[in-house]
């Protein structure tokens, strides 16, 4: 016995779709085997997209709007964040106004903490004039927020006031 076709409308979509009444219904038979392939496969693919790093974009700088970087954090297997940043078109902190010796990493942390997570010095490629910053670390806390400071000295406790970089919060 041949099955006349249901025919859906969906006016407000402007577009029909045609199933017959048994493609429909073994459209919507889960068996058994096809529920365990298919929870198989759902944790396969939350365990992929969790295990990734974030990517994070610096916002637009005032201090120095040509400047462009990203960050990512992974978790590792033990618990801790691995961060690393890039970043172009820095300008060296000397040329800054007022001029500066270094620019300083600063974490955010969940529990609302600022932390030092080191300094970045920017360089010319060899082939290239634009200047180019690079950042790696690791850390037991969980960052919420990375910015960047220019400031006189690396070890310094606080971040000053002349934020170049920031993220938003993540």
């Amino acid at each position: 016995m041949k099955h006349k076709p249901y025919r859906l409308d969906y006016s407000t979509l402007n577009f029909t779709l045609s199933f017959t009444k048994t493609k429909m219904m073994n459209y919507l038979k889960m068996t058994p085997t096809r529920i365990v392939y298919f929870t198989i496969a759902a944790a396969m693919m939350l365990f992929i997209f969790s295990s990734c790093s974030k990517k994070i974009f610096f916002q637009t700088s005032s201090v120095v709007p040509a400047a462009k970087g990203t960050v990512q954090v992974k978790k590792d297997d033990n618990n801790n964040y691995q961060v690393k940043m890039s970043i172009t078109n820095l300008a060296e902190p000397s040329r800054l106004q007022p001029a500066k010796n270094t620019y300083v990493v600063w974490m955010e942390t969940d529990n609302n903490g600022t932390k030092n997570i080191g300094q970045i010095n920017s360089s010319a490629g060899f082939l290239s004039s634009k200047l180019k910053a690079s950042f790696e670390t690791v850390s037991s806390f969980k960052p919420i927020k990375i910015f960047i400071t220019a400031e006189d000295d690396a070890g310094i406790q606080y971040p000053g006031m002349q934020v170049v970089l920031s993220t938003d919060h993540f």
